[in-house]
């Protein structure tokens, strides 16, 4: 996959195609990553990428003119790449996203700055702007990272092996579970002794219902969110079971405090 970003801070590019999944990645020749100075096609001898907002405010605006030339260079380097731009207003970047863009033989980054872009450039320049989350960053250098991240480790091949991206948070509309290593034994804590046994099929439910709590607890809406298997409905109906004995206990317990006791006599 052909990966190209255009940005006014190019130096902060080089660590990280440098390091970790994404070295490995390059090294492979799974990625052919490339980072693009704007301003190397700002005219003039300052190089020049924002002005003034039309109308008045506050901010700064990115230049339509050296932007297109640097989308529209990345473009000649890399026939049929998708180009994103990173913006709040975006689309909200998912791990369903993730694997669409995994698919594709070319991405183009633009990582906009101050006040956002020109909105020409967007309308004729930009195939999809994506947003990693309801908050503002500084520029889309980071956001950029974190969606590159994200979609190389689904290049098949990058991971070593197929299922390790299969079984990660998400790829299923689950948390992952529980991890755990040695020492079995850890500030009085063991490892579940299911894991301990070799016994593959029951490690495997394990990890299923474990999965399954985990995401009740932490992130439930992607429980309604996604369509139920039997054996999964199967556990949901067997946590409601157990909630509702508690619920019972616990009624019971409160109504046994409020009775008075006897009294005695004088």
């Amino acid at each position: 996959m052909q990966i190209a970003v255009l940005t006014i801070f190019p130096e902060m590019f080089p660590p990280f195609w440098e390091h970790g999944m994404i070295r490995r990645a390059v090294d492979a020749r799974k990625i052919h990553p490339s980072t693009v100075n704007i301003r190397d096609y700002a005219p003039g001898r300052h190089h020049v990428t924002d002005d003034r907002p039309y109308g008045g405010g506050c901010g700064m605006v990115m230049k339509a003119e050296p932007l297109t030339a640097a989308i529209q260079a990345a473009r000649q380097a890399a026939p049929g790449a998708k180009t994103v731009l990173m913006s709040p207003q975006g689309r909200v970047f998912d791990q369903k996203m993730a694997r669409e863009l995994a698919r594709l033989d070319g991405l183009i980054f633009v990582c906009g700055r101050y006040e956002g872009v020109d909105e020409r450039v967007c309308c004729d320049h930009i195939d999809a702007e994506l947003s990693i989350g309801n908050f503002v960053l500084t520029g889309g250098e980071l956001a950029a990272m974190v969606v590159i991240d994200a979609v190389v480790r689904l290049i098949p091949g990058v991971l070593g092996g197929e299922a390790s991206a299969e079984k990660e948070s998400f790829e299923d509309g689950l948390l992952e579970h529980a991890h755990f290593t040695r020492p079995d034994a850890f500030n009085d804590m063991r490892v579940p002794e299911v894991l301990l046994s070799g016994h593959h099929g029951r490690i495997e439910t394990w990890r299923r219902e474990n999965a399954m709590i985990r995401t009740f607890l932490k992130r439930p809406e992607l429980l309604m969110a996604r369509p139920l298997a039997d054996d999964e409905v199967a556990v949901l109906e067997k946590w409601g079971r157990e909630i509702e004995r508690i619920i019972q206990a616990q009624s019971t317990g409160a109504r046994s405090l409020d009775r008075p006791g006897p009294s005695s006599g004088r």
